[in-house]
């Protein structure tokens, strides 16, 4: 039984907990004579069931989800040759996915006989893992459920224990996202502590060269490699503001009209339409950027006597301007409809007129949701990915031109982890630095965000 499907029984055991529970506390406080008053409805007593017999055991399936791999692992190294026993961390970690792959085939192939006797050890340690798991996991519900049912008497607050339950069960949710971004924050900044012990802090935040493309051989021709990030950054904040500079004028214009100006028949068939944009995959729009929009902006440009790049930041830069307008423009609408009507009237009242009061009255009013779309919209253009790699190619070159090759950051990141790589070298933690540095960037664009907010909510609340 695997985890699906003890996932499944654990939550049938909790419904049928729930029906039992609920139908118990009815019959003990039934009309009849003997019924006794309870401390809170029918359904609590059920939930409070459902609970106990649910997340005891879901707990623990989770607990031995985290802990088996590792307990298992340490168990199969124990088992391996003296010489194996000694390897790094790393070369461990490769033997045992050769081992956990003949485990899969049955415990043959290639390997050697040592090898496959310890693969079919992982074998029964797994299968008898599995069945402990099992065994465990639908004993803590049955317990869970008859403890349950025992509790179900007129002194229990059924009602304070499931209000209580769901608090703490928010909390831990909420504690998810917490621990999730502590933890992203933690490992790229371990990583890039280590790459800044190999590469100087100076030479990757002031160099003006990037060829991460080390040698294996320190005689060879470039052994070094060159981890010079300024032409990343500059591609990165070029394309962006590229993508801004299309995405933020047509973005808020259409949101003024549509929450302004445009009938509602219009509206509800307009808005959905923009948002669809959305909704399209990226990579589609890097085939319209590579094979329609870079030829178009291409032929133009030879049209004018201009040099443009057959892979080029403007190319890359309009396409995703156009992919990200719905980020601006569906915010912006649903904050500025927002806006109370009574300050549209005052200004009217006064003599504004409808332009007037849209610039002075109600943008002013909405400016702290206008601003966290057009944020959202720029961390959108930053991380993008797809289109950068079709349209505006992979050449690290240090120019603001726009009508020449260049890449961003995030291109750089998946190119360094693409494929089988080993996390000791420079080449490959340099994309944990440069995941330090995004991180840093968000940051600072969040601080200033909320300080644009927080000045103009002060004055409009």
């Amino acid at each position: 039984m695997n985890s699906g499907t003890l996932i499944v029984v654990i939550a049938v055991l909790a419904v049928i907990g729930y029906l039992t529970g609920r139908f118990r506390s009815v019959a003990l406080s039934g009309n009849k004579t003997g019924g006794q008053v309870l401390h809170s409805r029918p359904a609590y007593y059920g939930y409070a069931t459902a609970i106990w017999c649910g997340l005891p055991a879901l707990l623990l399936l989770f607990l031995w989800t985290v802990f088996e791999p590792v307990l298992i692992s340490g168990m199969v190294v124990r088992q391996l040759p003296a010489e194996m026993q000694s390897m790094s961390t790393g070369e461990q970690s490769l033997v045992l996915n050769d081992i956990r792959l003949l485990a899969t085939q049955g415990g043959v192939g290639p390997g050697g006989t040592d090898m496959g006797d310890v693969a079919v050890y992982l074998q029964e340690l797994q299968r008898t893992s599995s069945w402990i798991r099992n065994a465990l996991v639908v004993v803590v519900a049955l317990a869970g459920f008859a403890w349950g049912l025992s509790r179900i008497r007129p002194a229990f607050r059924a009602r304070i224990f499931v209000e209580s339950a769901t608090k703490w069960l928010l909390f831990a949710c909420s504690a998810v996202a917490v621990v999730t971004t502590l933890g992203i924050v933690l490992s790229v900044l371990f990583e890039s502590i280590r790459f800044f012990g190999e590469v100087p802090p100076a030479d990757f935040l002031l160099g003006t060269n990037w060829s991460p493309q080390t040698a294996i051989r320190s005689d060879q021709v470039g052994s070094s490699g060159a981890f010079g990030a300024i032409p990343l950054f500059v591609g990165t904040m070029l394309i962006s503001a590229i993508a801004m500079l299309i995405a933020v004028p047509v973005g808020l214009m259409s949101a003024i009209y549509l929450s302004e100006y445009a009938s509602k028949g219009f509206r509800s068939f307009a808005k959905p339409m923009l948002e669809i944009l959305a909704g399209v995959p990226t990579v589609v729009y890097g085939f319209f950027a590579a094979l329609t929009v870079a030829p178009l902006i291409r032929g133009w440009g030879q049209g004018l006597g201009l040099d443009v790049a057959s892979e080029s930041a403007l190319a890359a830069g309009l396409v995703m301007g156009v992919m990200i307008i719905p980020f601006v423009s569906s915010i912006s609408d649903d904050v500025i409809s927002a806006v109370p009507r009574a300050l549209r009237e005052g200004a009217l009242g006064m003599g504004a007129t409808k332009n007037e009061t849209i610039r002075q009255v109600v943008l002013p009013a909405a400016l702290p949701g206008i601003v966290g779309g057009i944020l959202l919209a720029v961390s959108r253009a930053i991380g993008e990915t797809m289109i950068v790699v079709m349209a505006a190619g992979l050449a690290a070159n240090l120019t603001i031109n726009p009508l020449e090759a260049v890449t961003t950051v995030t291109v750089q990141i998946v190119t360094l982890l693409t494929g089988d790589q080993e996390f000791d070298s420079a080449k490959t933690l340099a994309a944990f630095a440069l995941g330090l540095m995004l991180f840093v960037v968000t940051l600072l664009l969040n601080i200033a965000a909320l300080h644009i907010v927080r000045k103009y909510r002060e004055q409009y609340d």
